[in-house]
């Protein structure tokens, strides 16, 4: 009878699923009637655009994102937040993540939380203030102090490329398009000096980095099933790339974002011409998400054809969310079942033009990379994994 029940269920389940599914959409907002509605024009990016957009009421969140491939091989991450993305029904609670690996094999990673009176943040520019730790700029530079425990990081980041973002950068959800997840490149590549400081000792550096900005107003765990997203530079070419999956009551609809531009010049970036592929799939042990161990993006304009390859070497970061709640926060996870997790690789990147038969160019470097998981894996969910 259990049985019954279950399969019971999980039909009335499924075909719930298809009829929100029927009624609902996600996609990005590229039509005139939303970049009226924004306030925005197309292809141009103003300055405030990279301020804060939203006001941190429950329901809201937000964050500057910035990461660096340094030259002498160290990799930095620092992310100034709203809010826990696990929880953004909760009001304004200022965090930073911060990710420093150096090329000695140490690594230090941070999620502090603060205070709602220690966050500050601007409307007409990036001038983010979290307890006297700093995310400041207008698109073409930013000054990024951060200080946390005996790990001290000073960098300015001076962009190579104009900001760029996917059409208005808003993916909508839902039947009247108002669910929304937004996202801005504001730096697609630039270039970065500064210092470390780790234990007291003080090291320069100089490297390549990348500062994205993202905010919403639905749960990202009620849209968003998972996405791959990754930016990296080969030889002439950088590349932002985002593979979206949407949620079930989605059905699950893709979402593609990609731009490649060569020589800070965007070359390719309608995603409708892009094709992806996920290989060489395995389960995480720490987060049990299957895994890919080849992402493809594969752009085909009819004349030329770049096959853009992120081929994982290794997971610098695989945190299921439950493992950073605490109290009944964490109890009311485990009982719903959720599972969701992040997880940040590195590996090698692999560009390459084609025309027709012919190779005409390739380039190899190293990248970063990061698998967001909110929901279940797709076969527990009772989809095609």
């Amino acid at each position: 009878m259990a049985n019954t029940r279950t399969a019971r269920r999980d039909r009335l389940h499924r075909h719930d699923d298809a009829k929100r599914a029927s009624t609902h959409a996600a996609s990005i907002a590229d039509r005139d009637v939303d970049y009226r509605r924004i306030g925005i024009e197309p292809g141009d990016v103003a300055v405030w655009e990279d301020g804060a957009r939203t006001d941190g009421r429950p329901g809201t969140y937000e964050w500057w994102y910035f990461d660096a491939h340094l030259d002498g091989g160290a990799k930095l991450v620092v992310i100034f937040m709203t809010k826990d993305l696990a929880t953004p029904k909760k009001p304004l609670s200022p965090m930073i993540r911060l990710n420093l690996d150096l090329p000695d094999g140490r690594s230090f990673s941070f999620v502090r939380t603060y205070p709602a009176e220690a966050f500050s943040a601007a409307t007409d520019q990036a001038d983010v203030r979290i307890a006297g730790n700093c995310f400041d700029g207008r698109l073409f530079r930013y000054d990024i102090h951060v200080k946390i425990d005996d790990v001290r990081v000073d960098v300015t980041l001076k962009a190579e490329m104009k900001p760029w973002r996917p059409h208005t950068g808003y993916l909508v959800f839902g039947a009247e398009r108002d669910l929304e997840f937004s996202w801005l490149p504001a730096v697609p590549q630039g270039r970065v000096t500064g210092s470390y400081e780790v234990d007291g000792t003080r090291t320069k550096v100089t490297g390549v980095g990348y500062h994205d900005h993202n905010w919403g107003n639905v749960a990202m765990t009620s849209v968003i099933h998972d996405w791959y997203w990754a930016r990296g530079q080969a030889g002439p070419y950088s590349v932002i790339t985002s593979q979206i999956t949407s949620h079930r009551r989605y059905g699950y609809e893709p979402i593609s974002i990609f731009m490649l531009a060569r020589d800070g010049q965007v070359v390719a970036d309608d995603a409708s011409l892009v094709s992806f592929r996920a290989t060489g799939v395995d389960t995480d042990t720490t987060t049990g998400k299957p895994v890919a161990g080849v992402t493809e993006y594969v752009y085909d304009d009819g004349t030329d054809r770049y096959v853009v390859t992120f081929r994982k070497r290794q997971a610098l970061v695989a945190n299921p969310f439950i493992s950073e709640m605490r109290g009944w926060r964490k109890w009311a996870a485990r009982l719903v079942r959720f599972d969701g997790a992040y997880l940040r690789f590195v590996g090698d990147l692999r560009i390459e033009r084609w025309h027709g038969s012919e190779l005409v160019e390739a380039f190899t470097d190293e990248a970063i990379w990061e698998l967001m998981y909110f929901g279940r894996s797709r076969d527990i969910d009772g989809a095609r994994a």
